[in-house]
């Protein structure tokens, strides 16, 4: 089956009049719904104007007008709950540590240099030095898994070097990656 002009004026014809993909499929025949759903992709016509067709359709009887019974009282101390409710409330967004970044975005900020203690720093660079630069087939549990560089060149490595008893990081490393509770706090301050 191909798609002749004829046949596609048709389909154009009657998506407009709001019919299924499935009863254009049995009206054209030789073709199935997946196909008219595909046509109507890639013609563009993927978008019903709702308001118009069911402005074509007969006007449907409008039921009897109800009695409106009367509302029943609110408790008071129901009613503050009430208010809160009929706002819409705005999603709370995730922490930014579970926020899945899609590709090509910019990641969020970063801890700056100023944030980690100087000693800290000193000893980093000092580790790098003597590190094993592995690479991620060559780590192991007993291996520091700190990452050094960038992902996407040959340049990067992890550090190699043995990790601290229950973590995944050398003592060097461990240092900058768990700090202590009470400098995080001041920090936010």
């Amino acid at each position: 089956m191909s798609w002749t002009d004829e046949r596609v004026e048709m389909l154009k014809k009657m998506w407009g009049e709001g019919q299924s993909a499935s009863q254009i499929a049995k009206e054209l025949g030789g073709v199935t719904r997946n196909a008219v759903i595909g046509k109507v992709h890639r013609l563009g016509l993927s978008n019903r104007a709702t308001a118009s067709a069911t402005a074509k359709q007969e006007p449907k009887a409008k039921p009897a007008p109800k009695a409106e019974a009367k509302p029943k009282p609110v408790p008071k101390a129901a009613e503050p709950a009430a208010k809160v409710e009929a706002e819409p409330a705005a999603p709370k967004p995730l922490p930014a540590r579970r926020q899945i970044i899609p590709a090509g975005q910019p990641l969020p900020p970063q801890p700056s240099a100023n944030e980690i203690s100087p000693e800290a720093l000193a000893k980093v660079s000092e580790i790098e030095k003597k590190a094993k630069k592995l690479s991620l087939m060559e780590l192991t549990e007993r291996t520091c898994k700190w990452p050094v560089g960038d992902p996407a060149t040959d340049d990067f490595w992890f550090c190699g070097l043995p990790v601290q008893q229950g973590k995944p990081y050398c003592e060097a490393h461990v240092g900058v990656a768990f700090q202590p509770m009470s400098s995080r706090r001041d920090r936010r301050r």
